[in-house]
């Protein structure tokens, strides 16, 4: 059913809904919302909740007037555990325009694009790992999780049976079709997957589970966090996003008579993401820490799981994109804290452009990246920071002609900011190896 065709306090008359969150994602991927009344929600539905832009992670100033979050009816989400509340994903104006840096707008700016190409839309799925850690993040919420390699752990997994099937509970309620749920390669972590769908469902559901994960933790006395490294010596939270682009009922990546069963569209495709990785990382990879998950040593498991080579591959965990299966790819470059749509938004722009250019992606590398990509000469590297991977994006001409140029100096400016900040603070490895300098 379209959103318009939704009246959301007939919903909420019939469902039994009290209130509805407001929700927006910013710049930054937070989650910023209003709690309004369902007495008050066809106003709301007509007009959008007001929000001051400057407040959040946006490139605006004090003297800008006022956001309105629109709330998209298709989005509407009641929450299973408190059911009472409906949550919306709203999309942002301001003076009655759309807010051409919000990142919802992104997205959907990118499925118009694929639309008017040839009738495409993309569909995703994610893999959104996160810990469960005490209430106060020092330390794992299970002090018996102490394996070395701890990954599909039996033991560790039931000792937290309570709060995941809750959430895999919720996920069925809301028709997601949940399909599996392990505990993953670090002490601490999980992974729950749930059924691909077109971008925008899946990136409205990827930020509705992180506030769902975050909430039914609490509830459970624990922490959940998707910071992309938290601890030196574990492994780092992925979240790894496969890709099909369709037309109509009819996967345009999968060819039978393809290499790996992928069609010449989804190679050219794949030419244009590794062409603009380096680029598009700020945002699939947003965060000084995650600089750390992409770069890290070996971890306690015996491995990092994560990339630093922009390579692909057939099914084979250790480079940048793998082919699991004909017809989709799975980008692993991606860390719990991408941004659900500018994520998206950036790896379509740069699928885009690789169809429009039919760039080739070159032969794939069958070998171990962990152990014998130093041998490979002329193999393009991720940035080792977020400071490199916000001047990579400064230049790509292919995401300043998808995005606009004003969104691209206006989230350069605002990570520039982020960056400084943390350059003015001195770490306690600098103390330990500096101090008697």
């Amino acid at each position: 059913m379209k959103g318009a065709t939704i009246d959301l306090a007939k919903t909420a008359s019939e469902a039994g809904l009290k209130y509805f969150l407001i929700s927006y994602v910013d710049l930054f991927g937070a989650l910023r919302a209003k709690l309004v009344p369902a007495s008050a929600i066809a106003g709301m539905q007509r007009n959008g909740a007001g929000f001051a832009g400057f407040a959040s992670y946006l490139d605006l100033n004090p003297a800008h007037p006022d956001v309105f979050a629109v709330p998209d009816p298709a989005s509407l989400i009641q929450l299973p555990w408190k059911p009472e509340v409906g949550w919306l994903a709203a999309d942002l104006y301001m003076d009655g325009k759309p807010l051409e840096q919000s990142p919802r707008y992104l997205l959907k700016k990118m499925q118009a694009k694929a639309a008017e190409m040839g009738g495409f839309v993309l569909k995703t799925g994610v893999e959104a790992e996160f810990f469960l850690l005490s209430k106060d993040g020092k330390s794992l919420s299970d002090a018996d999780d102490l394996a070395s390699k701890p990954c599909y752990d039996q033991q560790a997994l039931m000792r937290r049976y309570d709060v995941i099937t809750e959430i895999c509970d919720c996920m069925q309620t809301l028709g997601w079709k949940p399909y599996q749920n392990d505990h993953e390669d670090a002490n601490g972590q999980f992974e729950m997957n749930w059924d691909y769908d077109d971008a925008l469902v899946t990136a409205d559901r990827h930020a509705f589970f992180k506030y769902m994960v975050k909430a039914l933790a609490e509830k459970h006395g624990y922490r959940a966090s998707f910071m992309p490294k938290p601890f030196n010596h574990l492994t780092g939270n992925g979240c790894h996003i496969h890709l099909s682009m369709w037309a109509g009922k009819k996967n345009a990546f999968s060819d039978a008579k393809g290499e790996l069963g992928m069609s010449s569209l989804a190679y050219e495709f794949l030419g244009g993401v590794l062409h603009s990785a380096d680029a598009f990382c700020v945002f699939t990879n947003p965060t000084i820490n995650s600089f750390k998950r992409i770069n890290a040593p070996v971890t306690l498991s015996g491995s990092t799981w994560s990339p630093s080579s922009v390579t692909h591959t057939g099914n084979n965990r250790t480079h940048m994109v793998r082919i699991p299966d004909a017809g989709r790819f799975e980008v692993r470059l991606p860390d719990g804290a991408m941004n659900p749509y500018l994520g998206p938004a950036a790896i379509l722009a740069a699928g885009l452009d690789g169809m429009a250019n039919q760039r080739d992606p070159g032969k794939r590398l069958d070998i171990d990246m962990y152990t014998q990509g130093e041998s490979l000469k002329h193999v393009k590297k991720l940035p080792l920071n977020l400071l490199d991977a916000l001047r990579n994006l400064d230049k790509s001409k292919v995401l300043r002609e998808a995005f606009g140029s004003s969104f691209v100096d206006s989230y350069v400016k605002l990570k520039m900011g982020e960056w400084n900040d943390f350059m003015r603070h001195a770490t306690n490895w600098e103390r330990q190896h500096t101090l008697d300098c």
